[in-house]
Protein backbone atom coordinates (compact mmCIF):
# COMPACT_ATOMS: atom_id res chain seq x y z
CA UNK A 1 0.00 0.00 0.00
CA UNK A 2 2.46 2.39 0.68
CA UNK A 3 4.24 2.09 -2.85
CA UNK A 4 0.62 3.32 -4.40
CA UNK A 5 0.76 6.94 -5.52
CA UNK A 6 -1.63 9.23 -3.86
CA UNK A 7 -4.14 10.77 -6.43
CA UNK A 8 -5.81 13.82 -5.20
CA UNK A 9 -9.37 14.38 -6.62
CA UNK A 10 -10.44 17.69 -6.89
CA UNK A 11 -14.37 17.99 -6.48
CA UNK A 12 -15.45 20.29 -9.00
CA UNK A 13 -18.24 22.51 -8.50
CA UNK A 14 -20.29 21.49 -5.30
CA UNK A 15 -23.58 22.05 -7.26
CA UNK A 16 -22.58 19.83 -10.18
CA UNK A 17 -22.27 15.99 -10.19
CA UNK A 18 -18.83 16.24 -8.64
CA UNK A 19 -19.79 14.41 -5.57
CA UNK A 20 -21.96 12.23 -6.75
CA UNK A 21 -19.65 10.31 -9.14
CA UNK A 22 -16.34 10.52 -6.23
CA UNK A 23 -18.75 8.34 -4.22
CA UNK A 24 -19.59 6.10 -6.51
CA UNK A 25 -15.96 5.69 -8.02
CA UNK A 26 -14.30 5.49 -4.40
CA UNK A 27 -17.31 2.66 -3.43
CA UNK A 28 -15.64 0.70 -6.11
CA UNK A 29 -12.82 -1.57 -4.08
CA UNK A 30 -10.59 -1.86 -6.77
CA UNK A 31 -9.78 1.89 -7.08
CA UNK A 32 -7.90 1.31 -3.85
CA UNK A 33 -5.86 -1.66 -5.58
CA UNK A 34 -3.80 0.94 -7.91
CA UNK A 35 -3.53 3.81 -5.50
CA UNK A 36 -4.52 6.07 -2.86
CA UNK A 37 -7.13 8.70 -3.76
CA UNK A 38 -7.20 11.87 -2.33
CA UNK A 39 -10.43 13.89 -2.32
CA UNK A 40 -9.58 18.30 -1.99
CA UNK A 41 -13.54 19.32 -1.22
CA UNK A 42 -16.09 20.21 1.25
CA UNK A 43 -17.64 17.63 4.12
CA UNK A 44 -21.07 18.61 3.33
CA UNK A 45 -21.47 18.20 -0.31
CA UNK A 46 -20.12 14.95 0.08
CA UNK A 47 -21.66 13.87 3.18
CA UNK A 48 -25.00 14.61 1.50
CA UNK A 49 -24.10 12.79 -1.70
CA UNK A 50 -23.39 9.71 0.06
CA UNK A 51 -27.12 10.19 1.45
CA UNK A 52 -28.38 10.20 -1.45
CA UNK A 53 -26.59 7.23 -2.81
CA UNK A 54 -27.53 5.08 -0.15
CA UNK A 55 -23.80 3.84 -0.14
CA UNK A 56 -21.99 2.99 3.10
CA UNK A 57 -19.41 5.10 3.45
CA UNK A 58 -18.05 7.35 5.92
CA UNK A 59 -15.45 10.64 5.85
CA UNK A 60 -11.64 10.68 7.03
CA UNK A 61 -11.32 14.57 7.22
CA UNK A 62 -6.84 15.05 6.85
CA UNK A 63 -4.91 17.11 6.46
CA UNK A 64 -2.14 15.56 4.54
CA UNK A 65 -2.70 12.94 2.19
CA UNK A 66 0.10 10.49 4.19
CA UNK A 67 -2.55 10.66 6.83
CA UNK A 68 -5.01 8.76 4.17
CA UNK A 69 -6.12 5.43 5.68
CA UNK A 70 -7.24 4.02 1.77
CA UNK A 71 -9.67 1.64 3.27
CA UNK A 72 -12.75 0.33 1.21
CA UNK A 73 -15.99 1.97 2.60
CA UNK A 74 -14.23 5.17 3.44
CA UNK A 75 -13.05 8.39 1.63
CA UNK A 76 -9.84 10.27 2.76
CA UNK A 77 -10.91 13.67 2.41
CA UNK A 78 -8.56 17.30 2.83
CA UNK A 79 -11.68 19.55 3.79
CA UNK A 80 -10.80 23.34 1.82
CA UNK A 81 -14.31 24.57 2.18
CA UNK A 82 -17.00 24.38 4.86
CA UNK A 83 -20.75 24.83 3.87
CA UNK A 84 -23.32 24.60 5.77
CA UNK A 85 -26.51 22.45 5.21
CA UNK A 86 -28.93 23.58 2.42
CA UNK A 87 -25.63 26.19 1.29
CA UNK A 88 -25.21 24.52 -1.54
CA UNK A 89 -27.84 22.55 -3.55
CA UNK A 90 -27.48 19.85 -6.13
CA UNK A 91 -27.85 21.82 -9.50
CA UNK A 92 -27.70 25.14 -8.23
CA UNK A 93 -24.45 26.71 -8.82
CA UNK A 94 -23.32 29.88 -6.71
CA UNK A 95 -20.66 32.04 -6.72
CA UNK A 96 -19.66 30.74 -3.73
CA UNK A 97 -19.38 27.51 -4.72
CA UNK A 98 -17.58 28.29 -7.49
CA UNK A 99 -14.75 30.33 -5.40
CA UNK A 100 -14.58 27.05 -3.67
CA UNK A 101 -13.98 24.65 -6.93
CA UNK A 102 -11.41 26.75 -8.12
CA UNK A 103 -9.64 26.62 -4.42
CA UNK A 104 -9.64 22.96 -4.79
CA UNK A 105 -7.81 23.25 -7.79
CA UNK A 106 -5.31 25.20 -6.94
CA UNK A 107 -4.14 23.29 -3.51
CA UNK A 108 -4.42 20.39 -5.72
CA UNK A 109 -1.62 22.24 -8.10
CA UNK A 110 0.61 22.93 -5.19
CA UNK A 111 0.23 19.54 -3.68
CA UNK A 112 1.26 18.09 -7.17
CA UNK A 113 4.01 20.00 -7.39
CA UNK A 114 5.19 19.69 -3.68
CA UNK A 115 5.26 16.09 -4.38
CA UNK A 116 2.81 15.49 -1.59
CA UNK A 117 0.18 13.96 -4.60
CA UNK A 118 1.25 11.79 -7.46
CA UNK A 119 -1.22 13.12 -9.66
CA UNK A 120 -4.45 15.12 -9.56
CA UNK A 121 -7.81 14.12 -11.47
CA UNK A 122 -10.61 17.10 -11.41
CA UNK A 123 -14.03 16.59 -11.37
CA UNK A 124 -16.53 19.32 -13.85
CA UNK A 125 -16.19 22.90 -12.99
CA UNK A 126 -18.26 25.90 -14.92
CA UNK A 127 -16.16 28.11 -17.23
CA UNK A 128 -19.32 30.86 -16.30
CA UNK A 129 -18.69 29.88 -12.82
CA UNK A 130 -14.80 30.26 -12.47
CA UNK A 131 -15.68 33.84 -14.58
CA UNK A 132 -18.01 34.66 -12.06
CA UNK A 133 -16.26 33.58 -8.72
CA UNK A 134 -13.43 36.11 -10.35
CA UNK A 135 -11.18 34.15 -11.97
CA UNK A 136 -10.88 34.94 -15.98
CA UNK A 137 -9.58 31.37 -17.30
CA UNK A 138 -11.20 29.67 -19.93
CA UNK A 139 -11.46 26.47 -17.80
CA UNK A 140 -9.10 24.10 -15.79
CA UNK A 141 -6.28 23.98 -18.29
CA UNK A 142 -5.80 27.58 -18.78
CA UNK A 143 -5.70 27.90 -14.90
CA UNK A 144 -3.47 24.91 -14.30
CA UNK A 145 -1.34 26.18 -16.88
CA UNK A 146 -0.64 29.38 -15.39
CA UNK A 147 -0.14 27.46 -12.11
CA UNK A 148 2.63 25.90 -13.70
CA UNK A 149 4.68 28.05 -15.41
CA UNK A 150 3.71 26.32 -18.77
CA UNK A 151 2.99 27.95 -21.90
CA UNK A 152 3.03 24.82 -24.09
CA UNK A 153 0.66 21.96 -23.66
CA UNK A 154 -1.58 19.92 -25.71
CA UNK A 155 -5.13 18.67 -24.61
CA UNK A 156 -5.73 14.83 -25.41
CA UNK A 157 -9.05 12.28 -24.87
CA UNK A 158 -7.92 9.20 -24.42
CA UNK A 159 -9.52 5.76 -23.79
CA UNK A 160 -8.38 2.25 -24.12
CA UNK A 161 -9.03 2.19 -27.82
CA UNK A 162 -7.94 5.63 -29.39
CA UNK A 163 -6.16 8.34 -28.49
CA UNK A 164 -6.53 12.38 -29.76
CA UNK A 165 -4.29 15.04 -29.58
CA UNK A 166 -5.57 18.45 -30.54
CA UNK A 167 -4.03 21.12 -32.75
CA UNK A 168 -6.52 23.86 -31.97
CA UNK A 169 -9.33 23.88 -29.57
CA UNK A 170 -12.19 25.88 -28.69
CA UNK A 171 -12.66 27.71 -31.71
CA UNK A 172 -15.03 28.79 -34.81
CA UNK A 173 -14.67 25.82 -37.49
CA UNK A 174 -14.42 28.63 -40.17
CA UNK A 175 -11.73 30.62 -37.79
CA UNK A 176 -9.71 26.85 -37.79
CA UNK A 177 -7.43 27.21 -41.25
CA UNK A 178 -6.40 30.93 -40.06
CA UNK A 179 -4.94 29.54 -36.33
CA UNK A 180 -3.12 27.08 -37.79
CA UNK A 181 0.54 26.69 -38.76
CA UNK A 182 3.27 25.08 -39.24
CA UNK A 183 5.09 25.73 -35.56
CA UNK A 184 1.74 24.93 -33.74
CA UNK A 185 0.79 21.50 -35.58
CA UNK A 186 4.89 21.12 -35.10
CA UNK A 187 5.04 21.97 -31.50
CA UNK A 188 1.70 19.34 -30.38
CA UNK A 189 3.80 16.68 -32.03
CA UNK A 190 6.39 16.91 -30.02
CA UNK A 191 4.20 17.22 -26.94
CA UNK A 192 2.29 14.36 -27.69
CA UNK A 193 5.54 12.30 -28.63
CA UNK A 194 7.02 12.97 -25.42
CA UNK A 195 3.53 12.39 -23.71
CA UNK A 196 3.34 8.85 -25.48
CA UNK A 197 6.76 7.71 -24.16
CA UNK A 198 6.77 9.25 -20.97
CA UNK A 199 3.10 9.24 -19.25
CA UNK A 200 1.96 6.05 -21.48
CA UNK A 201 5.11 4.04 -21.71
CA UNK A 202 5.29 3.73 -25.45
CA UNK A 203 8.99 2.85 -26.23
CA UNK A 204 8.59 3.91 -29.72
CA UNK A 205 4.82 5.60 -30.84
CA UNK A 206 3.79 6.17 -33.83
CA UNK A 207 1.98 8.88 -34.27
CA UNK A 208 -0.95 9.87 -37.48
CA UNK A 209 -1.42 13.33 -38.23
CA UNK A 210 -4.87 13.93 -39.48
CA UNK A 211 -5.61 15.93 -42.68
CA UNK A 212 -7.42 19.21 -42.65
CA UNK A 213 -9.14 18.87 -45.55
CA UNK A 214 -11.28 15.94 -47.73
CA UNK A 215 -8.94 13.67 -48.92
CA UNK A 216 -5.96 15.63 -47.06
CA UNK A 217 -6.38 18.34 -49.92
CA UNK A 218 -6.63 15.90 -53.15
CA UNK A 219 -2.87 17.37 -53.70
CA UNK A 220 -4.87 21.28 -53.33
CA UNK A 221 -7.68 20.36 -55.30
CA UNK A 222 -9.76 21.19 -51.91
CA UNK A 223 -7.25 22.87 -49.82
CA UNK A 224 -3.04 23.71 -49.55
CA UNK A 225 -3.02 23.12 -45.68
CA UNK A 226 -1.41 20.04 -45.99
CA UNK A 227 1.11 21.19 -47.97
CA UNK A 228 1.53 24.37 -46.90
CA UNK A 229 1.18 23.23 -43.08
CA UNK A 230 0.95 20.14 -41.98
CA UNK A 231 3.79 18.38 -44.30
CA UNK A 232 6.59 20.36 -43.40
CA UNK A 233 5.73 19.96 -39.68
CA UNK A 234 5.77 16.55 -39.96
CA UNK A 235 9.15 17.12 -41.92
CA UNK A 236 10.50 18.65 -39.10
CA UNK A 237 9.35 15.88 -36.46
CA UNK A 238 10.45 13.72 -38.24
CA UNK A 239 13.81 14.85 -38.62
CA UNK A 240 13.87 14.42 -34.68
CA UNK A 241 13.44 10.79 -34.56
CA UNK A 242 9.81 10.87 -34.57
CA UNK A 243 7.78 8.03 -35.64
CA UNK A 244 4.75 9.23 -37.64
CA UNK A 245 2.64 9.61 -40.95
CA UNK A 246 0.61 11.55 -42.34
CA UNK A 247 -1.23 13.82 -43.37
CA UNK A 248 -4.40 11.18 -44.22
CA UNK A 249 -7.83 11.62 -44.62
CA UNK A 250 -9.37 11.39 -41.49
CA UNK A 251 -12.09 9.41 -42.79
CA UNK A 252 -10.40 6.42 -43.28
CA UNK A 253 -7.45 7.27 -40.34
CA UNK A 254 -9.41 7.00 -37.48
CA UNK A 255 -10.94 3.73 -38.52
CA UNK A 256 -7.28 2.74 -38.62
CA UNK A 257 -6.05 3.98 -35.52
CA UNK A 258 -9.31 2.35 -33.30
CA UNK A 259 -7.56 -1.29 -34.68
CA UNK A 260 -4.29 0.09 -32.89
CA UNK A 261 -2.26 0.80 -35.48
CA UNK A 262 -1.11 4.30 -34.13
CA UNK A 263 -0.25 5.61 -30.41
CA UNK A 264 -2.26 8.63 -31.26
CA UNK A 265 -4.19 10.62 -33.76
CA UNK A 266 -3.15 14.44 -33.78
CA UNK A 267 -6.05 15.85 -35.00
CA UNK A 268 -6.25 19.68 -36.76
CA UNK A 269 -9.66 20.90 -34.67
CA UNK A 270 -11.93 19.89 -32.07
CA UNK A 271 -14.87 17.89 -33.74
CA UNK A 272 -12.66 16.51 -36.59
CA UNK A 273 -10.85 14.24 -33.28
CA UNK A 274 -13.72 14.25 -30.93
CA UNK A 275 -16.41 12.71 -32.77
CA UNK A 276 -14.77 9.08 -33.29
CA UNK A 277 -12.97 9.44 -29.87
CA UNK A 278 -16.59 9.95 -28.34
CA UNK A 279 -18.47 7.22 -31.01
CA UNK A 280 -15.84 4.71 -28.96
CA UNK A 281 -15.35 6.12 -24.90
CA UNK A 282 -18.63 8.17 -24.48
CA UNK A 283 -18.60 7.15 -20.75
CA UNK A 284 -15.09 6.49 -20.44
CA UNK A 285 -12.92 8.66 -22.12
CA UNK A 286 -10.49 10.30 -20.00
CA UNK A 287 -9.18 14.02 -20.49
CA UNK A 288 -5.53 14.66 -20.26
CA UNK A 289 -3.40 17.69 -20.12
CA UNK A 290 0.01 17.26 -21.79
CA UNK A 291 2.94 19.23 -21.46
CA UNK A 292 2.18 19.97 -17.69
CA UNK A 293 5.32 18.76 -15.16
CA UNK A 294 2.77 17.45 -13.38
CA UNK A 295 0.49 14.82 -13.95
CA UNK A 296 -3.35 15.94 -14.43
CA UNK A 297 -6.23 13.94 -15.61
CA UNK A 298 -9.92 14.73 -15.82
CA UNK A 299 -13.29 13.27 -16.54
CA UNK A 300 -14.78 13.89 -19.72
CA UNK A 301 -18.05 15.85 -19.61
CA UNK A 302 -19.65 18.96 -17.62
CA UNK A 303 -21.17 19.83 -14.27
CA UNK A 304 -24.31 18.14 -15.49
CA UNK A 305 -26.60 20.56 -13.76
CA UNK A 306 -29.62 18.94 -14.68
CA UNK A 307 -29.14 15.62 -13.51
CA UNK A 308 -26.94 16.44 -10.67
CA UNK A 309 -28.52 14.93 -7.14
CA UNK A 310 -30.71 12.54 -9.01
CA UNK A 311 -28.34 9.65 -9.06
CA UNK A 312 -28.18 9.11 -12.75
CA UNK A 313 -24.75 10.64 -13.30
CA UNK A 314 -22.22 8.12 -14.53
CA UNK A 315 -19.01 7.86 -12.72
CA UNK A 316 -17.01 5.90 -15.29
CA UNK A 317 -15.11 8.41 -16.85
CA UNK A 318 -13.95 9.42 -13.50
CA UNK A 319 -12.88 6.10 -12.51
CA UNK A 320 -11.09 5.73 -16.27
CA UNK A 321 -9.10 9.22 -15.08
CA UNK A 322 -8.23 8.30 -11.75
CA UNK A 323 -6.67 4.91 -13.18
CA UNK A 324 -4.81 6.68 -16.31
CA UNK A 325 -3.67 8.69 -13.28
CA UNK A 326 -1.83 6.33 -11.65
CA UNK A 327 -0.73 4.70 -14.66
CA UNK A 328 0.93 7.82 -15.51
CA UNK A 329 2.69 8.46 -12.26
CA UNK A 330 3.91 4.87 -12.68
CA UNK A 331 5.40 5.12 -16.42
CA UNK A 332 7.05 8.46 -14.96
CA UNK A 333 8.47 6.67 -11.99
CA UNK A 334 9.78 3.96 -14.41
CA UNK A 335 11.10 7.00 -16.44
CA UNK A 336 13.08 8.46 -13.48
CA UNK A 337 14.25 5.33 -12.29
Amino acid sequence: MRNLPFIGITMGDPAGVGPEIIVKALSDENICRFCRPVVLGDPEGLSSAISRSSREMSLNIISKPFEAKTNPGMMDLMALSDFKKGAILPGKPTVEGGKAMVEYIIRAVGMCRAGELGAMVTCPISKVLMHQAGYRYDGHTQLIARLTDTDEYVMMLAGKKLRVALVTIHCALKDVPNILNEELVYRTIIITAKALREDFGLEKPCLALAALNPHAGEEGLFGSEEEKIIKPAIVRAANEGINLVGPLPPDTLFYKASKGQFGAVVAMYHDQGLIPLKLLHFSDAVNVTLGLPIIRTSVDHGTAYDIAGTGEADASSLKAAIRMAAEMVGNRTKKDH
